[in-house]
C-alpha cells in the first residue's frame, strides 16, 4: 500500500478561502495538546497565547508593533513567491537594511536635521535590494538556487552585524557592552495617534495597500501572476523571467530592509548583536497565511504577531519554553501547506497488488 497525490481537476474557491482559518483551527487543537502534554491546562494557555494579548492595551500595542515588520516583509516576499523566485533570505535583507540605515547616526551623530530620518530609510532600502539582488543575480547568470544562496547570505549578515557592534561600531562610551552609540532624536522614528503607535505601522499599511492595487490592476501585477503560473506563456506575452526575478528580489529586499532600519530606529533606538526574533523567517508563514495577497498579509501579520506577544505571556505566567512560540509558528506553517496540498491534489491510496485502475481515493 501506498500513497499518492492526484492533482484536482478543479480547485475549491470556498476551500482556498476556508484553508487559513482550518489552519489556525489546527494549530490551536496542536497547542492544547502541547499545553497539556507539558502538564498545563490546555483551555488556560490556549487563553494566555490567542486572547490575552488582545485585552491589554499595552500588549494589543506590542502586538502591533510585532506585526509591522511581518507585515511589510510578507508583501515582499509575497511579489517573489507569485513570480515564482523563492526568496528565504528576507532575515538577512532585514538585517543588512538596518545597517546601512543606521550608517548615518552610528558614523556622523552630530548630522542632526528633518533629512536624517528619510535618508536612514531610504538607505535601508537601498541595502535591502543590494543584498536581495546578489541571489537574483547568481539566479540569472549561474543557475544557482535562489533558495540556498538567500538562505546562507542570512548567515552572512548576521555575523557583519555581530562584527561591526563588537567591534567598528561599538559604541566608544558604552563601558564595552557589544551595542553602538544611541541614535539622536532625529533618527528616532516618531510615534502618532496620540504617542501609542509607531508612524512605521501607517507607512507599512500604506505600502501593502499600494502593493495591493498593483498586483491587482496594473500590468506589472498581471506580468507577476502570468510568470509565477506559467512561465513559457509570459516569455510567448514578451515578458522576461530575468528582468522579474531582479525586480522581484530588489523589492522584497527593499522592504524587508526598510523593515530592518523602521525596527532600529523606532523600538531599539541603536544597533545591537541580536535586532530580529526572526521576523524574516516567520514573514514566510505570513505571506502564506495571507494568500500571497497584500490584504490577506495584514491580517495574518497580526495573527503570527500574537504568537510572539502570547509566547512571552506563558512563558512568564506558565513557565512553558521560550521556545513554544517558535514551534507553534510552525505548527501553522505545516497545517496551512497541508490544507493547500489538498485543495490542489487528492490522496490515493494504491495497493502493490491492485489492478491499473484500481484505487481508493481521499
Amino acid at each position: 500500500m501506498r500513497l499518492e497525490l492526484v492533482k484536482r481537476k478543479e480547485r475549491s474557491k470556498t476551500m482556498a478561502l476556508l484553508s487559513p482559518v482550518i489552519a489556525i483551527g489546527l494549530t490551536a487543537l496542536a497547542a492544547a495538546i502541547i499545553f497539556a502534554v507539558s502538564g498545563h491546562n490546555p483551555l488556560v494557555g490556549l487563553y494566555k497565547f490567542f486572547v490575552e494579548p488582545l485585552t491589554q492595551q499595552w500588549s494589543l500595542q506590542a502586538t502591533i508593533a510585532k506585526a509591522t515588520p511581518l507585515v511589510l516583509i510578507g508583501c515582499g516576499l509575497a511579489v517573489c513567491y507569485l513570480s515564482n523566485n523563492w526568496n528565504i533570505g528576507a532575515e538577512g535583507q532585514f538585517v543588512v537594511g538596518a545597517l546601512f540605515g543606521s550608517a548615518l547616526p552610528v558614523l556622523f551623530p552630530e548630522f542632526e536635521s528633518g533629512a536624517t530620518l528619510p535618508l536612514m530609510l531610504i538607505f535601508g532600502a537601498v541595502g535591502g535590494a543590494l543584498w536581495a539582488l546578489i541571489p537574483a543575480v547568481l539566479k540569472n547568470w549561474f543557475n544557482t538556487n535562489e533558495i540556498l544562496t538567500s538562505l546562507m547570505l542570512v548567515y552572512v549578515a548576521s555575523l557583519i552585524l555581530d562584527y561591526l557592534v563588537r567591534g567598528p561600531w561599538r559604541d566608544p562610551d558604552g563601558y564595552n557592552f557589544p551595542e553602538s552609540r544611541l541614535f539622536s532624536d532625529a533618527a528616532i522614528v516618531p510615534n502618532v495617534f496620540g504617542g501609542t503607535m509607531s508612524l512605521s505601522t501607517p507607512i507599512t499599511i500604506v505600502i501593502a495597500l499600494i502593493l495591493a492595487v498593483v498586483l491587482a490592476k496594473t500590468l506589472k501585477g498581471f506580468e507577476i501572476r502570468v510568470m509565477g503560473e506559467s512561465p513559457r506563456a509570459g516569455s510567448f506575452a514578451g515578458f522576461s523571467a530575468k528582468r522579474l526575478t531582479l525586480f522581484a528580489f530588489a523589492l522584497a529586499g527593499g522592504l524587508a530592509g526598510l523593515a530592518g532600519t523602521m525596527e532600529v530606529s523606532g523600538g531599539l533606538n541603536q544597533l545591537l548583536p541580536t535586532i530580529s526574533p526572526g521576523y524574516g523567517f516567520t514573514a514566510i508563514i505570513v505571506a502564506f497565511l495571507g494568500r500571497l495577497n497584500p490584504i490577506g498579509i495584514i491580517i495574518a501579520g497580526f495573527v503570527l504577531a500574537l504568537s510572539y506577544i502570547g509566547g512571552e505571556a506563558v512563558q512568564s505566567a506558565m513557565g512553558v519554553s521560550n521556545k513554544i512560540a517558535s514551534v507553534i509558528q510552525g505548527l501553522l506553517l505545516f497545517f496551512v501547506l497541508a490544507c493547500d496540498t489538498l485543495i490542489l491534489y487528492r490522496i490515493r491510496f494504491v495497493s502493490h497488488h491492485a489492478p491499473a485502475g484500481e484505487a481508493s481515493h481521499v
